[in-house]
């Protein structure tokens, strides 16, 4: 095949592949499959460039042992295990931390811009992690790896490997027999219905939506295409596990992530002895403080707390039951210079405070999804033909996710799912000529209005006028009852509460057939926190205090008839590993 994928590939006569969602796990796919000459499909409600993975800041992690710490794969592979309380598939995580050195050489190879001295790139600390692993570009990083991965999938656009669906959204799947056979999308624009035939890979990020107005993430991501997914029968795992990052302040409409890179910096949590009398007097210097400032963290675990792993956090602000603050002001002007330029531009921006001379004010807010679609150590889900990736799937990061480990989940997760759809031999051509190949059907029926399902900002496609009004206030309701019962910390009266507060809304409103599975995904939400009776990383109930050892599983949520069910699956046991490196990953030790 010529390396540009050209007319070799071309004449391929294969059924391309349907990928729902163009972020950093969408085009590592989608890279993956061109490079085999297999034709793909990028679906996105939104161009690549706005999506999610545009905004992650602090880094991607690998154990390329270059700030003289000794680090390894197996250290990687124990502080991911460990961070995530072991509830992650050990196989899975060993896969990720493995190729993590070679992902991030790639990555430097396709022109990321990341931070290097004296022509040496530099790692900075990040939570739950003992070495310095964390790759980056100031705080942008990654904006700068999906600039990079545009960049190199548009050269396959040109020849023709890829075809782009920038301004759809992803309305269900098509299913014969139980299996996967395609996917339904809609022109956001034209309201055109299209069928396109094949496999699918969903990589279309977190269910930010849900939690509207509480979430670093964008609520583009609505969380309509998990919901439907879940109608159709696609088992989700662990949802449970809301990551609560402990430096996020809000904003109109969401909250603004203050990166963990701030702290692998230098920056310093505290609370002051006694709240000054006015609610901005953070500033520097005597006036307006009152009271010491307790370093409460430092306090309790130590130089690196303030590298505790999130949920900690998280947990220990809340449990403290005061304004916390985010001290920044002793990082040194290179610091600020060449390393966090753009963090302080944002906060200036958005809150008007120079976190170089002034106290910035932080509490925790939603910002990453551990629980998502189950997907074996393939990305398989439990239908033929149907595989996830990136944040929608849950898959490495079992009950909290280590900072850095999501940009790597993301391209090693798109990668991995593409050779396994390749290695599952989903791309068998049909023989039947070009029309076939592009598998393409114009569907003559239109969805009621407004009851669509996607990916997409619900302002530009729900109902307009009074209906619209009146959706959006759902909408409202559903994430106010979702924070009471999944705030950081839950007991079984609040969640008990939320469920039947859910309940009464279903009943009371004239909900659409989207809206209805929007809180039939809600409840699988709540019904999995109140199953999982303990405490472990980012689930916290104040009834369970303690972790159990017996349920060191994932919880398995399954749909029918529009009934929930809730159980509980065994987490596979580490095999032993006595061949070499698989072409997806990289070398190096092994766990």
């Amino acid at each position: 095949m010529p390396e540009d994928g050209g007319t070799d590939a071309m004449n391929q006569n294969t059924v391309a592949v349907n990928i729902v969602g163009a972020g950093l796990a969408g085009l590592s796919a989608a890279m993956t499959f061109v490079r085999e000459g297999v034709r793909v499909r990028l679906i996105s409600f939104q161009p690549s460039e706005r999506a999610q993975s545009n905004l992650a800041e602090g880094g991607i992690n690998a154990a390329l042992n270059v700030m003289g710490e000794q680090d390894t794969i197996r250290e990687h592979f124990l502080d991911t295990m460990k961070g995530g309380c072991e509830l992650a598939d050990p196989n899975m995580v060993r896969n990720l931390t493995q190729a993590a050195p070679g992902l991030v050489k790639e990555m430097d190879l396709l022109g990321v811009p990341f931070h290097r001295e004296q022509g040496r790139m530099i790692q900075r600390n990040f939570g739950g992690q003992k070495k310095k692993r964390t790759a980056y570009a100031k705080s942008s990083t990654g904006k700068m790896l999906m600039a990079a991965l545009i960049d190199a999938v548009r050269r396959y656009e040109a020849a023709g490997l890829v075809t782009r669906y920038p301004h759809h959204r992803f309305e269900r799947l098509v299913l014969d027999r139980g299996a996967v056979t395609g996917v339904v999308i809609c022109d956001r624009f034209r309201k055109e219905q299209i069928r396109l035939d094949g496999a699918v890979l969903m990589a279309c990020g977190g269910m930010n939506g849900l939690f509207a107005g509480e979430t670093t993430g964008t609520t583009a991501n609505t969380a309509d295409a998990q919901a439907e997914l879940l109608a159709q029968g696609i088992e989700f795992s662990n949802l449970e596990f809301l990551q609560y990052h402990p430096t996020t302040v809000s904003i109109t409409g969401k909250r603004l992530l203050i990166s963990e890179a701030a702290r692998g910096e230098g920056g310093r949590l505290f609370c002051y002895e006694k709240e000054p009398d006015m609610p901005e007097a953070g500033k520097t210097g005597a006036g307006g403080e009152r009271g010491r400032r307790i370093y409460f963290l430092e306090d309790k675990y130590g130089e690196r707390g303030n590298l505790m792993p999130r949920d900690v956090i998280s947990r220990e602000m809340v449990l403290l039951g005061k304004q916390v603050y985010l001290d920044l002001t002793g990082l040194s002007r290179e610091t600020w210079a060449v390393r966090l330029s753009d963090l302080r531009e944002e906060i200036f921006h958005y809150l008007g405070i120079d976190p170089a001379r002034e106290y910035v004010p932080v509490s925790p807010g939603i910002h990453y999804f551990m629980g998502g679609i189950l997907v074996d150590e393939q990305h398989r889900t439990n239908l033929s033909g149907l595989y996830a990736a990136g944040e929608c799937a849950c898959a490495y990061h079992g009950a909290n996710r280590l900072g850095g480990n999501s940009l790597l989940g993301a391209i090693f997760g798109g990668r991995k799912a593409a050779l396994s759809m390749m290695a599952d031999g989903r791309l068998a051509a049909d023989g039947s000529g070009e029309a076939a190949a592009e598998g393409r059907t114009r569907v003559q029926e239109l969805p009621e209005a407004g009851a669509v399902t996607g990916e997409g900002n619900g302002e530009e496609y729900h109902r307009t006028g009074a209906e619209g009004k009146e959706e959006n206030q759902i909408r409202g309701k559903i994430t106010q009852i979702l924070m009471e019962g999944m705030a950081p910390l839950r007991d079984q009266r609040t969640l008990e509460s939320a469920l039947k507060k859910l309940d009464a809304l279903a009943e009371a409103s004239e909900a659409s057939a989207c809206l209805k599975q929007t809180m039939l995904l809600a409840r699988a939400f709540l019904l999995s926190a109140l199953a999982r009776r303990e405490s472990r990383g980012a689930h916290t109930r104040l009834d369970y205090p303690e972790t159990d050892a017996d349920l060191q599983k994932n919880t398995v949520v399954s749909c029918a008839d529009g009934q929930i069910r809730i159980s509980f699956r065994q987490i596979p046991a580490l095999r032993p590993q006595t061949d070499g490196n698989s072409k997806s990953g990289g070398k190096g030790d092994r766990p």
